[in-house]
């Protein structure tokens, strides 16, 4: 009897889960310590955005690249790398002392490399789901990866919160380094690239993944991937990546402003900003892998146009009333649930994304999700340092209009995608060194 008993797919899902979940602990870590450290560096609010979208851009540029690494290498060796990695210049931040010429800059660096290194979890998870998880899984497969984005931010404000108050800001990132140690080795243990190269898979596993997966990414071993000519000339993965654009720019508020909005803008104190603030990524966590499912039952019944395609359309236009509702609310509380609601609609559609990409993609699926999500956080770099600026000059109500404003662009741009598209032709997929 092999471990798992022929779900051996879905331990390996349940696991980059939690690396999502650790992933974004670092991230958000930043958000929760952001008053302390602006106070301790003296940093006003553009310099603090400065800081926050150092990690974006790191991020962002290093996407396309590591995915193709994904798509060369393996997931399993790329993330045991990543890992590691962003593990260690966490904790580099904690190390820039405030009474330092130039503290700001070190603090942009490590926050850089974080992200350049943070850079190859989502494409790499992508690639794995590309192998190893047959089409009509592949929403809740990662509606449950994205489902780690909202737990690990959820956790993040009271564990962050805590562990300043009782220790201070530096020990959160510190702790980071045993854990990503762990986490990696576990990983690599665990993980091969493709079912046929896993010990534990079974045989009837096997045939019902391969059953499901188009013959083109069958049993496909990393080292090959499409050409950045096909990938730049197919108009669906480009009109992904503009909605993805648009979703990436209202999502990375919550994770770098949203903190602060609440404790300074609308005047809850520490505690409640802490608790407050947790109901987005709880709505994340809830609404990811529910997405998930409703796409691939809507999929099963009715084809992708419906079931990718239409709960993109749904959750981006939802997004976009909710947010708009937020900004109108008159109490903080109702505001919050306002707004965690337009997340949460926004997170219904973001495993829509991934299981398109995975799809036209086939064995390419780290370069094209690289591309797509290097898009979600060029905006995402755009939105740390713009939203400040929009609330300084107009208000904090005109900054999520704007990001309102763009989740219904989203929503549009996911009617002139086709899911069933392919990336062609099979020939242009040729080895890579």
């Amino acid at each position: 009897m092999k471990p798992f008993g022929g779900q051996l797919r879905w331990a390996l899902i349940l696991y980059v889960f939690l690396i999502s979940a650790m992933s974004y602990l670092d991230r958000v870590n930043l958000s929760i310590a952001g008053p302390t450290i602006q106070r301790e560096f003296g940093l006003t609010n553009v310099q603090l955005g400065y800081v926050f979208s150092a990690l974006i851009w790191g991020y962002a540029l290093f996407q396309a690249p590591g995915g193709r690494l994904a798509d060369l290498f393996g997931p399993r060796r790329v993330l045991t790398f990543g890992i590691l990695w962003w593990s260690v210049f966490t904790a580099l931040t904690a190390v820039v002392p405030a009474g330092v010429a130039g503290a700001m800059f070190l603090l942009i660096a490590a926050r850089f490399l974080l992200g350049a290194g943070e850079a190859v979890m989502f494409p790499a998870s992508n690639r794995l789901v590309a192998s190893w998880i047959p089409t009509g899984e592949r929403g809740i497969a990662n509606g449950i990866v994205f489902g780690g984005v909202g737990a690990g931010s959820a956790l993040a404000p009271p564990l962050i919160t805590w562990i300043i108050v009782n220790w201070g800001w530096r020990w959160s990132f510190y702790l980071r380094v045993p854990m990503g140690i762990v986490v990696a080795l576990l990983w690599y243990l665990l993980a091969r690239d493709t079912p046929r190269s896993h010990p534990w898979a079974t045989k009837r596993e096997i045939d019902r993944i391969e059953a499901g997966i188009p013959a083109g990414a069958r049993g496909a071993a990393p080292g090959k991937a499409a050409s950045w000519r096909t990938i730049f000339g197919n108009k669906d993965i480009l009109f992904v990546t503009l909605s993805y654009f648009a979703f990436g720019y209202s999502a990375w508020i919550f994770f770098t402003w949203f903190y602060k909005y609440l404790k300074d803008v609308r005047g809850l104190d520490l505690k409640s900003s802490a608790f407050y603030s947790m109901l987005p990524f709880l709505g994340m966590a809830l609404c990811s892998p529910l997405g998930g499912w409703i796409a691939d039952v809507l999929t099963k019944h009715f084809g992708r146009r419906v079931g990718r395609c239409g709960v993109g359309v749904v959750g981006m236009a939802g997004a976009a009333a909710f947010i708009t509702l937020g900004t109108q609310a008159q109490s903080a509380q109702l505001a919050s649930i306002f707004l965690a609601l337009g997340i949460g609609a926004e997170y219904l559609a973001l495993s829509s994304y991934w299981a398109v990409t995975a799809d036209i993609a086939g064995r390419s699926a780290g370069s094209v999700s690289g591309l797509m999500n290097m898009g979600n956080q060029v905006a995402g770099a755009i939105t740390a340092i713009l939203t400040p600026w929009i609330a300084q000059k107009f208000g904090w109500t005109a900054s999520f209009l704007v990001a309102a404003g763009l989740c219904a662009l989203g929503a549009l741009a996911w009617l002139l995608v086709d899911p069933n598209a392919r990336l062609e032709p099979e020939r242009d997929i040729m080895p890579e060194a």
